[in-house]
């Protein structure tokens, strides 16, 4: 079939391709969904299991140990990772990366049945496990509510209300609340009137537990009706408590709690977490939107509720976006386009000076309609507009605009030579549909190793494959049809006999060049290898990278004091800590966590877990160039401020998150050996001067006061070991009595001991525990704690056992410096910590940025064979003999050194998004050497003297060759401010500059070996 023909005589045929490309690509582009970044499945659950009173390696033995063997034993099981502290042990659980996400409900069902079976065999007072599910789900809308004139009770119930609102929003899923300061209901009971009364702590707990159990309506029978009698609730808890009764032991006589306690009502002693926001105290809302909206659409409507719930509550309640991101997708998906749409008009200005204004409205038509025909696929299969997607039409833009290049070029010199349109765009579309195709399938396999990537790298760019793969596609088939019915109206039929002519100064200086390297092939040769020989001995001097930080002027200061330090100290450090942050001109806002880390509102970022040493600032700046100083600044004010903290710097990143981007690990048995060996590797990394941020995950040991409990005297007294651990807790941080449940909230009753020396001031905490008194079961009379436990040891014990795949594993972490790179600091680190000596049963691996770009490339590496495959079998079932192919491949390595020049210019390095670059330079270069080695062959077949068939065939593919070249140089230019794809597009742009050369020399030099030509004279 004639394609070119029967566009341009049928043309209502292609008219209705173009208008299903540009109407439909306005459509979805108005409609399609945004986002920032692509999504990616985050393949892990989380089991968390409380044993409430164990030390941390007893928690280990007893629980962490028995529930990882019934977890290895899924086969879907990728990674095991836990921590056991004391009384809980928290095991993370990581799937195979070639599960989806439609698969790991199925799979998280079958993690819950397995819990089940083995939490029989667990030991006595633990609690039941919980599988958590949604650890990795992100609430990228994520708000900060505070309310300076009210008090926390108050803040608490706007909340209540907020969340209740916000969840009506049409695609809101979830909105998880964080901050909201816990109430309890303490009891402080004078120890000594229990005594004297001989009313024991099991006494009040009962009286509790049956005065505050739920109460159940009556019913009555009236008239044929049904009458229900409700028995009311109490209007005030505390109330409720004081009015219980109980008896006297040995009498009738009652008396009420009030008359031995006070009771109030008060925040928990000791909080799960305390946020603030600028210096107010907040409570965090956090909204996840359906994975499938739009979630620029969600947040303009989340806006819109919230004005509208803010509009009834009292003045004076704030609520300020931590992170809003519909509003980052809007401005980087609206900057990204305008980036694309300069690209396209860069291209375009390009084709017209340089081909003219009809060719470059020709090609530059034909290039609109590609992109908008792919946004319309796209938008039809679910694929949305983020950085990933829109970058992947810049990259393939040189290939894009090339297949409309040599089908315009072509037919506007065979109508320059007298031929009509019809004849003109059948003989060029007829000569290069095949070879054009066949390049165009080489671009898209040079991506293929992306598509088939199956680690979290590979899903985050997956579209990227997709989208080449369909805009590629697409420029062919509209470079065959489209091309020919506009060259047909713009380009002008001139004199026939008007031969070709290559006249141009360009032309006159390329022929020059190439007459010298085809007389001098020895000699061209020799350089040609010698300089990809020095530029791949250059290659180490470039730096190694992997994802970088992010656009967004966002940071966090993690924040470690002592492992023994009290949440309650913590926060006081974090307060003067968030004021000294707030006092810099650059911070616009900085919200603070303290216990915990935020809630995960972007895909990479990953809070950490519970832990009352720890807090984080989120700082925004004004600029995100202003991070790097500022860092240095504020770091070095809060070591002054607390030199017992561990204080060290994150920068969000595009990409998935690798943690600290320098990490070795020791694994071994023993908790002692360990800690050596990470002090060892401390003292090197503190000595290597550059790196920063050094620490280790098992930190430091706790102090711990052990009571010596004396079973012969505990034996005669009759007291056992739970009526002295309740004594213990009564008489320090409160014993739980019970739970009080009331509409949305439940309060633990807390019993504390109140004695007779506590003033006002602060009680002497373990005076008060030495004094204590412990209840005997069986002489139904208190005992003194002394009796019981003459002694109280100080000891320290390691509060944190780090496990990976169930042996134990200890990571000391670093981060390069503001002028270093991880790959350069290990490359100088790592020689030394290998040479730590490890004893025998101890090994020492490598994880941080070196682990996942290692991970990232092994799964890019495993789709590239195949990939590679395809273009080696496409080139020679184009060509029908070896040496084409030859020829091209030989040449395929040298495009490094265009790389090479040009990241040391640019003092970038080479990162993941880099390689992807450097895949696409394969494409373009190929795909060019195929075009030249056709036309030569199609020269040859005419007739023409070989050598001068050479020379013809490449002055012919001189200018769309370059114009190629050109246009993609000047289309990536925008991508330099862009810091996730700079690497990239420097890696394109100087390649490029290099692979023109290579195919307009080398090619031409290679084919005359090759075949033997020998040069004229």
């Amino acid at each position: 079939m004639d394609i070119a023909k029967a566009s341009i005589r049928t043309p209502v045929n292609t008219w209705l391709l173009v208008v299903i490309c540009l109407i439909g690509g306005l459509l979805g582009l108005a409609d399609i969904g945004r986002l920032e970044d692509p999504s990616f499945t985050i393949k892990q659950a989380m089991v968390v299991t409380a044993y409430p009173g164990a030390s941390a390696e007893q928690v280990e033995q007893e629980v962490t140990e028995p529930l990882e063997t019934a977890i290895q034993q899924m086969s879907q099981i990728d990674k095991v990772r836990s921590v056991s502290k004391p009384g809980v042990s928290e095991i993370t659980v990581e799937m195979k990366p070639t599960f989806d996400g439609n698969e790991l409900p199925q799979i998280w069902d079958e993690l819950r049945k397995r819990m089940r079976d083995a939490q029989n065999a667990l030991p006595t007072g633990v609690q039941s496990i919980r599988v958590a599910d949604d650890f990795g789900d992100v609430y990228g809308l994520y708000y900060a509510l505070t309310a300076p004139d009210f008090t926390p009770y108050q803040l608490r119930e706007f909340s209540r209300v907020i969340r209740r609102d916000l969840l009506t929003v049409p695609n809101v899923t979830k909105v998880s609340v964080e901050g909201v300061l816990k109430q309890q209901i303490t009891i402080h009971i004078d120890t000594s009137q229990l005594a004297n009364l001989g009313i024991s702590l099991p006494d009040v707990k009962s009286a509790l537990a049956f005065s505050l159990r739920p109460y159940s309506s009556g019913r009555l029978h009236i008239d044929g009706q049904r009458i229900r009698i409700p028995v009311g609730g109490v209007e005030s808890h505390v109330d409720a408590i004081e009015s219980i009764t109980l008896g006297l032991p040995g009498s009738t006589s009652q008396i009420r709690i009030k008359d031995i306690a006070e009771v109030t009502f008060d925040v928990v002693d000791i909080p799960d977490v305390l946020i603030s926001h600028n210096g107010q105290s907040a409570i965090t809302l956090a909204v996840a939107a359906n994975i499938e909206a739009n979630v620029v659409d969600v947040g303009i409507a989340v806006r819109e509720r919230m004005d509208q719930i803010l509009a009834d509550l009292p003045a004076g309640i704030i609520l300020q976006p931590i992170y809003d991101q519909a509003q980052v997708v809007d401005e980087a998906v609206g900057g990204f386009i305008t980036n694309l749409i300069l690209s396209v008009a860069v291209v375009i200005a390009t084709l017209c000076i340089f081909m003219g204004w009809r060719a470059g409205i020709v090609v530059g038509s034909v290039l609109l309609l590609t992109v908008l025909g792919t946004i319309l696929v796209m938008w039809l299969y679910g694929l949305n507009l983020q950085r990933i997607s829109l970058g992947a039409l810049v990259i393939a833009m040189g290939m894009l605009v090339d297949n409309a290049i040599v089908v315009a070029e072509g037919m506007m010199l065979r109508m320059q030579k007298g031929y009509n349109a019809l004849d003109a765009s059948s003989y060029v579309v007829k000569q290069t549909q095949w070879p054009l195709l066949g390049a165009t399938a080489i671009g898209i396999a040079a991506f293929s190793g992306v598509g088939l990537s199956s680690d979290a790298t590979g899903e985050f760019l997956f579209s990227l494959f997709a989208v080449i793969l369909i805009s590629l596609f697409l420029s062919w088939v509209l470079a065959i049809t489209v091309a020919p019915l506009f060259g047909s109206y713009f380009f002008k039929v001139g004199k026939k006999g008007n031969d070709e002519s290559f006249n141009s100064s360009l032309h006159n200086l390329y022929k020059r060049f190439l007459l010298t390297a085809l007389r001098n092939r020895g000699k061209t040769v020799f350089i040609l290898v010698a300089v990809t020989v020095v530029s791949y001995m250059s290659f180490g001097l470039v730096k190694q990278g992997f994802f970088p930080a992010s656009n967004t002027p966002i940071y966090y200061v993690n924040y470690w004091g002592p492992q023994s330090r009290d949440i309650r100290e913590t926060a006081e450090y974090m307060k003067k800590a968030e004021a000294f942050a707030q006092s810099y001109e650059e911070v616009e806002a900085v919200t603070t966590f303290v216990g915990k880390g935020a809630t995960r509102y972007t895909l990479t970022y990953s809070p950490e877990q519970s832990n009352e040493s720890y807090g984080v600032m989120i700082i925004r700046t004004k600029e995100r160039d202003q991070i790097p100083e500022l860092i240095d600044k504020l770091t070095l004010q809060l070591q002054e401020n607390d030199p017992d903290a561990r204080i060290y710097n994150t920068r969000v990143i595009f990409g998935p998150g690798v943690g600290a981007k320098l990490e070795a690990r020791f694994i071994g048995p023993d908790q002692t050996v360990l800690r050596k060996l990470a002090e060892e590797a401390e003292a090197l990394f503190e000595q290597d001067g550059q790196v920063k941020d050094i620490r280790h995950n098992w930190r430091q040991k706790e102090l711990i006061l052990v009571p010596q409990y004396d079973e012969y005297a505990a034996g005669v007294a009759g007291v056992t070991r739970a009526d002295f651990s309740d004594a213990v807790q009564f008489s320090s941080n409160g014993l739980k009595l019970g739970k009080l449940r009331d509409g949305d909230y439940s309060y633990d009753i807390i019993a504390k001991a109140k004695t007779p020396h506590e003033t006002a001031e602060e009680t002497d905490e373990l005076k008060q525990l030495q004094d204590a008194l412990v209840w005997s079961q069986y002489q139904r009379s208190y005992v003194p704690v002394r009796q019981i436990s003459p002694k109280m040891q100080i000891e320290s014990e390691g509060a944190l056992i780090y496990r990976r795949d169930r042996i134990r594993t200890i990571s000391v972490y670093a981060e390069p410096g503001n002028n270093d790179t991880a790959g350069s600091a290990l490359s100088r680190l790592r020689p030394q910590i290998e040479a730590i000596e490890l004893p025998d049963g101890y090994r020492i691996e490598w994880g941080g940025e070196f682990e996942s770009a290692a991970k990232a490339q092994k799964a890019l590496g495993g789709g590239l064979p195949l990939g590679f495959l395809v273009m080696i079998l496409i080139t020679i079932f184009l060509f029908g003999t070896v040496r084409e192919p030859l020829i091209i491949w030989l040449i395929v390595p040298m495009a490094v050194c265009g790389v090479v020049a040009g990241l040391l210019i640019a003092d970038l390095p080479f990162g993941f998004m880099s390689l992807l670059g450097f895949l696409s330079l394969f494409g373009m270069l190929i795909k060019n050497a195929i075009v030249l080695l056709e036309e030569i062959d199609i020269q040859i077949e005419t007739g023409m003297d070989k050598f001068e068939a050479i020379v013809e065939a490449s002055l012919s593919r001189l200018r769309p060759v370059s114009l190629a070249a050109i246009t993609t140089i000047l289309g990536m230019a925008p991508l330099l401010t862009d810091a996730f794809f700079a690497d990239m597009a420097v890696t394109i742009m100087g390649g490029l500059t290099f692979a023109t050369v290579l195919t307009m020399i080398a090619v031409p030099v290679l084919f005359s070996l090759f075949y033997k030509i020998e040069p004229k004279a």
